[in-house]
């Protein structure tokens, strides 16, 4: 059975920073990509930032320079360093897993179940 768990969201001020870990069970987690999503009230989910089984990463625009993500195959982890934090960075940050494609079958994906992250004064 595939976990994602998020941990270390919480309430902060702007210009603060958070680090938010998702440790993973039941994959091989060195294949998978790994990344982050969030979710705004109102809003689409949107990917936050990702990183590949060959740990390249790719970030959206609005975090570049602000966050890092990073993952240890280890510890089964991925976590999301995010510093200098605007009200715009509240939402709910989702976990996302994905193994390699598999010719003729659809992509697969998995979520964890989400951690709450609010910046406020």
């Amino acid at each position: 059975q595939v976990q994602l768990v998020e941990s270390g969201g919480g309430l902060v001020q702007p210009g603060g920073s958070l680090r938010l870990s998702c440790a993973a069970s039941g994959i091989i987690f060195s294949i998978y990509d790994m990344g982050w999503y969030r979710q705004a009230p109102g809003k689409p989910r949107e990917v936050v930032a990702e990183i590949t089984s060959g740990r390249s990463t790719k970030y959206t625009d609005s975090v570049k320079g602000r966050f890092t993500i990073s993952r240890d195959n280890a510890k089964m982890t991925v976590d999301l360093q995010m510093n200098s934090l605007k009200f715009e960075d509240t939402a709910v940050y989702y976990c996302h897993a994905r193994p390699p494609p598999v010719v003729g079958q659809p992509p697969i994906s998995y979520w964890g179940q989400g951690t709450q992250v609010t910046v406020s004064s």
